[in-house]
């Protein structure tokens, strides 16, 4: 993949050279390849049927899951977390051991503890990593999805945006079945502080425990607002927010 540079910003194809944007600038790479009917039905193709068929098993995975959550990372993502959040799903797929190869899934590896390491501690805004922003220690019970932050001072022990006056945390308690899809989110209330020198216990209680066969995952945001004549703003569409899956059973 090759980049340029131009007076002119040049989207679209020109002869055999296809012209894109991305998040990283403009792009050039020329056109042909394998046909799709080949890749189809071609003997010598049956390693990339299996490969396409585990990576688009992944990717939904990687669907499944931001769907799952949606109330809570809509303002708390950054533009590559699909291909991001589909790569840890490849690696969870990797963890399944008994399935024939092209049929390999998330559901069976995540059973895994290698299958559940790849999702621990993932980040779904890679501009505000979670252990950056809250620079404070937190425990969680697995069995409510309780999370308690303990003699926390929002001056001392924030990364904080410039601009930002209040801070709020929620802890998720999720129960996915990554097969099925069947899921059910417990969210905690929201705890809104002001950034000042008070310390205090922060203790996030999920509304309930989740049902299904599916796997338990937990997660905490941070998110940072401006508050202007009595009324909060989110800080830079959310930008400076923070949101980890911090474990998972």
């Amino acid at each position: 993949m090759a980049k340029y540079s131009s007076l002119f910003k040049v989207e679209g194809t020109l002869g055999e050279v296809n012209f894109y944007k991305s998040e990283d600038g403009y792009h050039m790479r020329t056109k042909g390849g394998v046909s799709k009917n080949r890749i189809l039905n071609d003997p010598a193709f049956v390693r990339t049927r299996e490969n396409n068929s585990e990576f688009g098993s992944s990717a939904k995975s990687a669907k499944v899951l931001r769907q799952a959550i949606v109330n809570l990372v809509a303002d708390a993502k950054d533009s590559k977390l699909s291909a991001r959040l589909t790569t840890q799903m490849t690696l969870v797929k990797n963890a399944d051991l008994t399935s024939v190869r092209g049929e390999r899934s998330v559901n069976v590896g995540i059973q895994t503890p290698d299958g559940k390491a790849p999702l621990k501690g993932f980040n779904f805004n890679r501009l505000a990593i979670l252990n950056a922003v809250l620079q404070s220690d937190f425990t969680l019970n697995t069995s409510t999805g309780e999370i308690v932050i303990a003699d926390f001072t929002p001056s001392l022990k924030l990364q904080i945006p410039e601009g930002a006056t209040h801070v709020s945390f929620t802890a998720g308690f999720l129960n996915l079945d990554f097969d099925s899809g069947d899921k059910d989110l417990q969210l905690s209330p929201v705890l809104n502080l002001p950034i000042n020198g008070t310390s205090s216990t922060v203790t996030l209680t999920p509304s309930g425990v989740p049902t299904g066969s599916g796997n338990q995952l937990y997660f905490l945001k941070v998110a940072f607002f401006q508050q202007v004549n009595g009324i909060q703003y989110a800080l830079n569409n959310g930008a400076y927010n923070a949101l980890q899956l911090i474990d998972l059973v």
